[in-house]
């Protein structure tokens, strides 16, 4: 196969443009430095060999997804001035196009107002969250799934917060009545819902974690660093649309740009549903805040420079293509939920795999059949190395035996957690490659069958 190089002219086009507004200044002559730079360039497509084919649909392992051509257009454009987004005097064209951007993110949960701004990724999108929470409810616990991304426990002890997990169901959901019991013995500041866990892309019911609110008055930080995108599909099950249906409730919001969002790493983004948490942030510079009375990124953050080029790329992407249901960039999160889906039943209907619940997003996690769980994760190794050997990428997950519950009736608990196997058909193109993923699947599983 070829990377996509077609669109490069159009870079040239749009730096041929740009060019035209600096034209009035002293020219610089910039040495011819073009072989010492094929040299090093070639070396580092070399290195970059060593890498598996991410951007391909036979990629169908971890949650990594090629960036648009118009974002890696816009991103490489930007380059040549180097914006920095945290005080006007660095990004005054990206600083506006951030503001812009993460406004339509906003726009998409709902919200008219706001404050909100892209960050390094959503590990830093949810320490901006927790931070504000923690600030509100100080001294209060934050509460968070067993299947909530480990970043939460992780950000609360750098916070100094005392944090505590949540019990979650056969469906990998925070159990409703375990948070109950937690919330009655109080000091709960905030009680953090995932929306896409990494693990199976399961969604936290929202719904009724929003009745204990009223309840118990804690805040709700939403983990839609994975799965916020699917506010915009119209493909879920009930119980999902519901959550994100009620995500305009909840008063921060985590989203990755950089996962369903189509956006080169890093690029995430902290929203808050009132702007008055911007008082928190408050801090002096000498020398940064001078050229505007408008409020400059850096005040509203608690990362200083930051990459303006992230702005650029994301702004130029939801020009491209629109947050909007029924649009373009919504269909593509349908059609992976769809290939999901369609992976799902196939593996469900054949007696040589056995499958965990029926995906919510686009998240498979399955594994070879076998009659205990040691079993289980042998088989499953086995299958992935196989798979990979005829270009099949996927991945393994690790599920703790007491979640799966009633699930595998008749497979032996002889050990405490199983080896299964993971794909995250995130790519729209998923949807046309099921059947080739499948048929590879297939012969491996029968390859492996035979010895394991």
């Amino acid at each position: 196969m070829q990377l996509d190089s077609q669109t490069l002219p159009l870079l040239r086009e749009a730096l041929e443009k740009l060019e035209e507004a600096f034209r009035g200044l002293p020219t610089v002559t910039h040495p011819d430095e073009s072989s010492r730079l094929r040299a090093v360039l070639t070396t580092v497509a070399e290195r970059l060999q060593d890498n598996y084919p991410y951007f391909h649909p036979l990629y169908a392992g971890q949650m990594l997804k090629p960036p648009h051509a118009i974002a890696r257009l816009a991103y490489m454009l930007s380059l040549w001035i180097n914006p920095n987004n945290h005080a006007l005097d660095g990004g005054r064209a990206s600083s506006a196009m951030e503001k812009e951007a993460v406004a339509e993110i906003a726009a998409m949960f709902g919200w008219s107002t706001h404050l909100g701004h892209l960050t390094g990724g959503g590990t830093m999108a949810n320490l901006e969250g927790l931070w504000a929470a923690g600030r509100l409810t100080a001294g209060a616990m934050v509460v968070a799934s067993d299947q909530a991304h480990y970043t939460h426990q992780r950000v609360s002890a750098v916070l100094q917060l005392p944090f505590i997990e949540v019990q979650s169901d056969e469906k990998a959901r925070m159990d409703v009545q375990d948070l109950n019991r937690i919330l009655e013995r109080g000091n709960v500041g905030t009680v953090v819902v995932t929306l896409g866990t990494t693990g199976t892309g399961s969604v936290d019911p929202l719904p009724e974690i929003l009745e204990l609110q009223k309840r118990y008055g804690f805040r709700i930080h939403a983990d839609a660093a994975y799965g916020g995108y699917f506010a915009l599909a119209d493909n879920l099950q009930a119980h999902t649309s519901r959550s994100f249906e009620a995500l305009s409730r909840v008063d921060s919001i985590a989203i990755d740009p950089h996962k369903h969002g189509l956006q080169p790493y890093g690029c995430g983004c902290i929203l808050f549903r009132d702007p008055a948490v911007g008082a928190l942030y408050s801090h002096d510079s000498p020398y940064t805040y001078f050229t505007s009375a408008e409020l400059h990124l850096g005040e509203i953050s608690l990362e200083c420079s930051r990459a303006g080029a992230s702005a650029v790329a994301l702004w130029a992407t939801q020009k491209l293509l629109p947050l909007k249901r029924a649009g373009e960039f919504a269909r593509g999160l349908e059609r992976s939920r769809e290939a999901a889906l369609e992976l799902h039943g196939r593996i469900a209907r054949d007696a040589r795999f056995m499958v965990l619940p029926e995906p919510e997003l686009d998240i498979v996690v399955w594994a070879p059949a076998a009659d205990g769980l040691k079993r289980v994760s042998e088989r499953s190794r086995a299958l992935f190395a196989e798979a990979a050997k005829r270009n099949l990428h996927l991945a393994m997950s690790r599920i703790p035996a007491r979640r799966l519950g009633t699930l595998w009736p008749g497979v032996e608990r002889d050990q405490e957690s199983v080896v299964c196997l993971r794909s995250v058909l995130m790519k729209s193109e998923h949807r046309d490659w099921v059947d080739a993923i499948w048929k590879i699947l297939s012969d491996s599983v029968d390859t492996i069958l035979r010895t394991v």
